[in-house]
């Protein structure tokens, strides 16, 4: 056979990338092991990047904690990989799926998902309940990928997370948001592949819902909180409008500013508000009287004057009594809120004003749901 002239071979690798680049994340593991030449184009960094780029934002990772159902077992935590739609339809299904399910550390935490990483915080046992060593790693699921360890960090009790990524260096990024002992609010950024954490003086403000974690959304890291002093001590019969504010970090400067809430909030909520994304929205969500759930939206982040409160509807239409929890899908379509009763889940559909209640946790007494995306990112 002759030799393939130089260009054709070129069209040919060009065109075998256009289109795998639509195949899936999970069977492009295995078209790997087809030939040399689709594994050296699948593990192209330019290659995950396009990948990555046109991969479908239908998924969601969904972070449980299961009981010991013996005195000799502890409990557990895990996560579990799903479409969006396999979970709104059947959610029960989606969280016993096995095949999709990753054991955790008991000693772990996940501190935010991007572009189909996992940041998982480490902090084992400490004798004095007030300080932690945290250690924290990136990890794929999907290919498997974990990452080395940041440098230990030793933080005052409570701590707040934040996980990204910053695309003008391209590296990710986890921020930790600490007030000490004497109600000094700081940040420290670390860097993976780093070899140091960054101290960032005089934040302005403590998330006052430590196991939320920050939310990444155009380059930058958000949280909702108190302005100092006040951190994590207060009591929120005490707490006013102006002492509450969204907090934005800059992965690319390590800079912060503060974003405006939206001008039609008047009066402070009677239940602590929650800050989402979904997409390249940010969401704020809360009670009104204790009666209504509002949903407010800003269309084009950072620009204050976009916030639109496109969602009232009242607690007794939703069969809730409390907004406990609130978990965002299908670019604000959707919304998961937890139920009047112990094991109860509420998917309300904005579309057709549709309610549907489930008892889902019968077996995981903690969940939580983050955005995910499947990809093959494994960084250097």
């Amino acid at each position: 056979m002759a030799p393939q002239h130089p260009t054709a071979a070129l069209l040919l690798c060009e065109l075998v990338m256009e289109i795998l680049s639509w195949v899936p994340a999970k069977p492009l593991t295995r078209l790997k092991l087809v030939c040399k030449s689709w594994n050296s184009i699948i593990s192209h960094p330019h290659f995950v990047k396009l990948h990555l780029y046109r991969s479908p934002k239908n998924a969601i990772l969904l972070f449980t904690r299961t009981e010991a159902l013996t005195l000799d077992e502890g409990a557990k935590w895990g996560l579990v990989l799903s479409s969006v739609e396999s979970f709104i339809q059947n959610p029960s299904s989606a969280l016993d799926a096995q095949e999709n399910r990753h054991s955790l550390h008991i000693a772990d935490w996940v501190s935010g998902s991007c572009n189909g990483l996992v940041c998982v915080a480490h902090s084992p046992y400490h004798p004095n309940n007030d300080i932690c060593d945290i250690w924290l790693r990136l990890w794929n699921p999907l290919i498997g990928f974990i990452s080395e360890n940041s440098p230990c960090l030793r933080v005052n009790l409570p701590i707040a997370f934040g996980f990204g990524y910053d695309e003008s260096s391209d590296s990710y990024k986890v921020v930790t948001v600490i007030r000490n002992s004497s109600g000094t609010v700081t940040a420290q950024v670390y860097s993976f592949g780093g070899s140091s954490w960054k101290t960032i003086n005089s934040f302005p403000a403590f998330p006052f819902s430590v196991e939320n974690n920050g939310h990444f959304i155009g380059g930058t890291l958000n949280w909702l909180g108190l302005r100092n002093p006040h951190g994590d001590d207060y009591d929120w019969a005490t707490v006013t409008l102006d002492m509450l504010m969204i907090v934005s970090f800059d992965l690319k400067s390590d800079t912060h500013k503060q974003i405006l809430l939206p001008k039609g909030i008047h009066e402070i909520p009677r239940e602590e508000p929650i800050l989402g994304v979904w997409g390249n929205s940010l969401y704020l969500l809360h009670d009104y009287k204790n009666t209504h759930f509002i949903a407010w939206q800003m269309k084009e982040f950072g620009d204050e004057n976009s916030w639109t409160q496109f969602l009232k509807i009242s607690f007794q239409h939703l069969g809730v009594e409390r907004l406990l929890s609130v978990f965002i899908f299908e670019n604000g379509n959707i919304f998961m809120l937890r139920g009047r009763h112990h094991f109860e889940e509420v998917f309300y559909d904005r579309r057709d004003n549709s309610v549907k209640r489930i008892n889902i946790l019968a077996n995981n007494c903690y969940l939580d749901a983050l955005e995910y995306v499947e990809s093959l990112v494994q960084p250097r």
